[in-house]
């Protein structure tokens, strides 16, 4: 299939779903264009590596200048600022003019930052109605109305705010606009129709782990730190740094009664300066913030469990999967591991307030044969469920069945995909818009 990659932000193997979904289409023969924007030189050498894959790169810088440019577009409109802050001028003129060649199968539209450009492509291709898959990846209301309540980032109670309601009804009407939407749970998936009248399809696609990468430490040359608590992700993500101060406030004293010289280390890159201040107000200097690590596999296989103590969030979490890969065993909150069809107490430990995580916590510390045989169970469960290329066969299947619905839907001159003439309230075009482009998406 030739296939036209919109993805707002450059795959990299941080950005897991994006990275790894094209470099399997990759390598399963597929041809593949990817549009994106990027933000620095090492991006731009993330490109690089996507050239090597064979695919073909069509980016566009964005800077700081068009993101404010983009941000004051979308205040006076109902459309969350999320849905404009990817947009290039630049990109949008390149993406259209890909499309005129006219040799795409299937345009594959990532993330609410990407829609924009998923609506442009529906304008430039009404004449030849190729597919238009939309992968929300989360749905971002479910996560806004539970950031709402529970984070403990000022700044992310600021952003929920000012974006729920306007995704609330932006996601609905997304979901009308394409030819099928993609989630990576079903939680999300039951979310975003909610938000819909009369929604298109919408799928779940989990996300895989790269299994030979996350793998379990080799006993030979790598020992396990005893007593020792990993958090990953990125700690600069309101989610995670709420679930970092929970773990460290609220579980870890209750830890520290019974086995004071436990250690916490908390591993991801961004560190927010309420994250950073655990380690230095810790008296007992028992919690490590690591910043940006180069390998997260170090402190995974180094750990003697990982904890992901998630108050709020949604889709899959990538954290557990990783741990799991990697034969550590954790312990999560019910929120952690919801898009995942885990057996609680055999691939890991669930808990849901302070005082029960601690005490799995303690359990899987104080018992070095359970330890082992959960890090086994979870390295089988992700080995069973989360590889990438049964999940790029799943994907492969819906593209050919929207391709195989739009020439049937040609057929009986019933196009499936034009846009809806109920739009959104009015949201201004940036400057340097294509002519033509994205102007259905006005009331």
């Amino acid at each position: 299939m030739n296939i036209l990659a919109v993805i707002p932000y450059v795959p990299t193997p941080i950005r897991v779903r994006p990275y790894y979904l094209l470099r399997v289409l990759a390598q399963r023969g597929h041809h593949i264009t990817l549009a994106t924007v990027w933000e620095s030189e090492s991006e731009l050498k993330a490109l690089d590596e996507m050239k090597s894959w064979g695919i073909e790169v069509l980016s566009a810088p964005l800077t700081k200048n068009q993101k404010l440019k983009n941000i004051a577009h979308a205040l006076p409109t109902r459309s969350p600022i999320q849905a404009w802050f990817c947009y290039v001028p630049e990109l949008a003129q390149a993406i259209e003019s890909h499309l005129k060649q006219g040799n795409t199968d299937v345009i594959h539209i990532e993330h609410l930052r990407g829609a924009q450009y998923g609506l442009l492509a529906q304008t430039s291709n009404l004449q030849t109605q190729t597919p238009i898959i939309w992968d929300s990846v989360d749905c971002i209301t479910h996560l806004f109305e539970q950031a709402s309540q529970r984070s403990r980032s000022l700044k992310s109670r600021a952003m929920t705010a000012i974006e729920l309601s306007r995704t609330r009804y932006y996601e609905g009407w997304l979901t009308e606009q394409f030819a099928h939407a993609l989630v990576t749970s079903d939680t999300d998936q039951a979310a975003l129709r909610k938000l819909a009248r009369n929604p298109n399809p919408i799928s779940t696609l989990g996300n895989g782990v790269d299994l030979s990468y996350f793998a379990p430490p080799n006993e030979k040359t790598e020992k396990r730190q005893p007593d020792t608590i990993v958090f990953s992700g990125k700690m600069s993500y309101h989610a995670n740094v709420t679930a970092a101060l929970y773990l460290a406030q609220e579980v870890m004293p209750i830890v520290w009664r019974s086995r004071p010289n436990t250690k916490l280390v908390i591993a991801g890159s961004r560190p927010t300066p309420a994250v950073q201040a655990l380690e230095t107000n810790d008296p007992g200097a028992r919690i490590r913030v690591t910043g940006y690590v180069k390998d997260l596999r170090v402190p995974l296989r180094q750990a003697t469990i990982a904890a992901a103590p998630l108050l709020y969030g949604a889709g899959v979490q990538n954290k557990v999967l990783e741990a799991m890969a990697c034969g550590t065993p954790v312990v999560a909150s019910p929120q952690a591991i919801n898009a995942l069809k885990v057996a609680g107490g055999t691939d890991c430990l669930v808990a849901d307030t302070p005082q029960a995580f601690a005490s799995a916590l303690l359990k899987l510390l104080n018992d070095e044969a359970l330890r082992a045989n959960m890090g086994a169970a979870g390295r089988r469960f992700v080995e069973a469920h989360h590889n990438w290329n049964d999940i790029v066969a799943q994907l492969e299947h819906i593209y050919e069945r929207s391709i195989q619905d739009v020439r049937e839907s040609n057929r009986s001159h019933n196009p499936i995909n034009p846009i809806n003439a109920e739009s959104p309230a009015h949201r201004p075009i940036p400057t340097g818009t294509p002519t033509g482009a994205v102007t259905a998406n006005q009331s």
